[in-house]
């Protein structure tokens, strides 16, 4: 259906118009690579799906850590020396 402005209203038409078929695509020049898609994702893009990835947050867990640190009791010299360690282990 055809509508030219709100007086002239055309009945159904053929699906496919009568002109001639274009070529599907453009004759190439020899010797000229295909184009070819690329996708680009940004820093903050691939943050986020790292994030993503991540564990769920163990709430209880979190919870009893921070108990520990407010009483005193979660510092020691063995934590701080493995911390450490870890720490220069992926600096290294």
């Amino acid at each position: 259906m055809q509508i030219h402005g709100p007086s002239q209203v055309h009945g159904a038409q053929a699906i496919h118009a009568p002109h001639s078929a274009r070529p599907a695509e453009a004759p190439q020049a020899p010797g000229l690579a295909a184009p070819r898609d690329q996708l680009d994702i940004s820093a903050a893009g691939q943050m986020l799906d790292a994030i993503r990835d991540l564990p769920e947050i163990r709430h209880e867990r979190v919870a009893q850590l921070r108990a520990a640190i407010a009483d005193g009791s979660y510092e020691s010299a063995d934590k701080l020396d493995g911390a450490l360690e870890r720490l220069l282990d992926e600096i290294a």
